[in-house]
């Protein structure tokens, strides 16, 4: 799980930034929808629960952010062992994600933020 980023006296925390729970169920929502549609990686997700994966991607999200959420669900080693992900479908991912939060004009400072925090989990999801 990242650890969140520390915010400056007087700054905001970046849950906040990115307008809480409710920006972020919105860009999941996108980004899942996206992932659904990329042939590069949909078959990863085949036989996923998509309200529990939501879920925990809001969660996950909302910790690492700063916010009051509690991530619960596997580590991410654990969580996508034996599943062969390889780094250009970790990239096709983290594309589907930058659209998402592109399509809610998600300002770079935070997008990229964000990616700082999630980016580090490509050495426990990339195993081939």
């Amino acid at each position: 799980m990242p650890t969140p980023v520390p915010t400056a006296p007087g700054q905001a925390k970046l849950y906040d930034r990115l307008g809480g729970k409710p920006a972020i169920t919105a860009v999941v929502d996108a980004f899942v929808a996206n992932v659904a549609a990329d042939t590069r990686i949909n078959k990863f997700f085949a036989n996923t629960d998509i309200p529990t994966l939501k879920m925990h991607l809001v969660n996950q999200i909302g910790q690492a952010t700063g916010g009051p959420e509690k991530y619960t669900g596997r580590d991410m080693k654990t969580a996508h062992a034996g599943m062969m992900i390889t780094k250009a479908h970790f990239d096709a991912l983290v594309e589907d994600l930058v659209k998402a939060l592109d399509q809610f004009k998600v300002p770079e400072r935070e997008k990229n933020e964000l990616l700082g925090l999630l980016g580090p989990m490509e050495k426990d999801i990339v195993t081939a």
